[in-house]
This record gives structure tokens, sequence and C-alpha cells, in this order.
């Protein structure tokens, strides 16, 4: 008996976090909040005083036929006899409409970079807040998930501007209704279409993350990802059908990635589900 009071009195004496009121996780979570405020602010200051080079560099860059992504398709295409990967010349007219409309846009891009920026400081405060409710032995796992929650962003980020946004940009800015209908696209509706696309391909590659915490919490099983599996290929198919070329090659050069990021979401599931309890069937097998 001794001997286990001395453990508990470790056991708590290591871990006072546990014993934190109401008002002190409110406290707690305020400090968390404005240190991810700040951390934002102060990234996207940097963003705003790099803004030209985001701008030339990195998010307009996409709009001509000398990007990057578009040499590597042409050479991918002559090696493998895929004339399509070659995608149509493109060069397009961006404009500005609205007297305050680039001092706007130019806010609107740094708060982006900024959240982009400040990403993986976000999520270690996150961590640093949920963690006082986990055992001290998941407690360890912690940094690595801040690790891992970060790089499959990131990932997704490149991922995105790289292969996404080129296909996108060059669908939607070569179509037309009409040979008499120029394109002429304004500057919010471009930059709208280029961050939008980035962010949610950066939030999708979190998938395996996010099937790690509903399968802890029992809200996602292995059984209804595989159940639902057919239909997740689908859409993941339709989606690239969309914005690649009428290939197949293309088509699963952003099918496979996203695909794959839910089979490993299914055995993420199947590690981390909570396992039946033997006593539980044992009675109900009784019964």
């Amino acid at each position: 008996m001794a001997a286990l009071l001395k453990k508990n009195n470790q056991v708590k004496d290591e871990d006072p976090e546990k014993e934190m009121t109401f008002w002190d996780h409110l406290t707690e979570l305020r400090k968390r909040l404005v240190r991810m405020v700040l951390a934002w602010i102060v990234m996207t200051v940097v963003a705003f005083a790099n803004s030209r080079f985001i701008f030339d560099e990195i998010l307009l860059a996409p709009k001509d036929t000398t990007f990057v992504t578009y040499k590597w398709l042409c050479k991918l295409g002559e090696l493998i006899h895929v004339d399509s990967l070659c995608l149509p010349p493109m060069s397009l007219t961006i404009i500005n409409l609205n007297l305050s409309g680039q001092f706007m846009t130019d806010m609107t891009v740094s708060m982006f970079a900024g959240l982009i920026l400040a990403f993986p400081i976000i999520i270690f405060q996150l961590w640093q807040f949920v963690m006082p409710a986990l055992y001290i032995t998941e407690r360890k796992y912690a940094r690595q998930a801040v690790f891992v929650m970060s790089l499959l962003f990131i990932i997704g980020i490149l991922f995105s501007y790289y292969f996404m946004v080129p296909w996108t940009l060059n669908f939607l800015g070569t179509y037309q209704v009409s040979s008499s209908v120029a394109n002429q696209i304004s500057l919010s509706s471009y930059i709208s279409t280029v961050t939008t696309t980035i962010l949610s391909v950066g939030i999708v590659f979190e998938l395996p993350v996010v099937v790690y915490v509903l399968s802890k919490i029992g809200i996602v099983t292995p059984d209804f990802l595989k159940k639902n599996r057919k239909y997740a290929f689908v859409i993941i198919l339709i989606l690239a059908a969309i914005i690649t070329p009428p290939d197949v090659f293309s088509q699963l050069m952003v099918t496979i990635p996203l695909y794959s990021l839910y089979e490993i979401g299914i055995l993420v599931s199947k590690r981390v589900s909570p396992k039946p309890d033997p006593e539980d069937a044992d009675d109900e097998d009784e019964e």
C-alpha cells in the first residue's frame, strides 16, 4: 500500500496540470491563442515585407508557360511518348479592376503566407494546450505529432503548387466558350483560385492525422473507411479528371497521391482504433 501511494504521488507531482480548474484552462487557452495570433502577425509582416518576391516568383509564376512544372511535364511526355503531358501554351493577362484592389490583394496574400509560415508554431501551441489532458506516456509523442502535421501540410502545399495549380490554371485559363471571347482574368479572381487551391490541398494532406484523432475517440473505424473506399476513389478521380488533360497518365499523377492518403488513413485507423474488450465479446457469445 505504501508503495502504491508513493507511486501515485510521483504521478501527481509529475503531472500537476491535471488539477487545473476551469478558469485555469481558460487562462491557458487565452495564452495559447495570443501566442498563435502573435506568430501569425509576425509572419504576416515578414511576408508583406517580401510581397514583391511572393507575387513575382511564386504566385504569378504558374501563369506563364516558362513555369518549371510545364517544362518537367514536357520532358516527361517526351520520355514516355505521351504528347498530352506537354500542356498547351498559356499566358494569362491579369488585370486589376478596383482602385484599392492591388493593396487589398497584397494584404490578403501576406496574411495567407503568414498563416502558412506560422503553421508549425500554431500546431505546437495547440498541442501544448491539449497536452495536459494526455497521459504521461502519450506526451512523448506530442513533438512527433507537431513534426508530422507540419510535414504533411508542407508536402500538401508543394504538391498543390507544382501540380494542382498549374493544371487548374491551364484548364480554366485556356477554356473558352467561343473563340471570340478573350480571357482577361481579374487579379482577385486569380489570387483567390491559387490560394484556395494551395490551402485546401494542404489541409487535405492532414487527412491521416484527422483519421488518427477520430479513430482514437471511436468516431471513425477502419470498417467505415473500407466501406466508403470506392466513393472516395470516385470523388478523387472526378477531381483529377476536371483539372488534368484528358489522358490516363495525367489523371493518375493526381489521383495516386490523393488516394494514397485515404489508404494511409485506413492503416492509421486500424492501428489506433480501440480494440474490443474480450470480456464483452464473451458476454455477447453467452447471451
